[in-house]
């Protein structure tokens, strides 16, 4: 839980007022926060750890949760691509993500 703030309502103040603030109004959907390592874990992420291959070859320390596991998500920035039939495909370390890469692996899966 890396975005301060305890629900959506409050992330979306500190996005209108703090960040970039000015009373800016954000064109998204925000949903709620979810834990993505750990005992309370959400199972979406349980799910994809499990389907796709660790991306780092480090384990982060000072980190707030437990247990800690071979597979967790190190990073916000850390992306998922999932297949049309809801099949993870990969798994994106944030460092080694690009557009080209991830515009390779989206145009083969539009192909099959």
């Amino acid at each position: 839980m890396q975005e301060p703030g305890v629900g959506a309502a409050e992330i979306m103040n500190g996005i209108r007022h703090v960040r970039p603030g000015g009373g800016f109004e954000p064109n998204m959907t925000m949903f709620e926060k979810t834990q993505v390592n750990g005992d309370s874990e959400s199972e979406i992420f349980t799910f994809l750890k499990d389907a796709c291959e660790y991306t780092d070859g480090t384990f982060s320390s000072g980190v707030n949760y437990s247990p800690l596991r071979v597979g967790d998500i190190s990073w916000n920035f850390e992306k998922f691509l999932i297949d049309k039939f809801g099949k993870p495909y990969t798994r994106y370390h944030p460092t080694l993500l690009t557009t080209d890469t991830i515009s390779a692996d989206i145009t083969t899966l539009l192909a099959a």
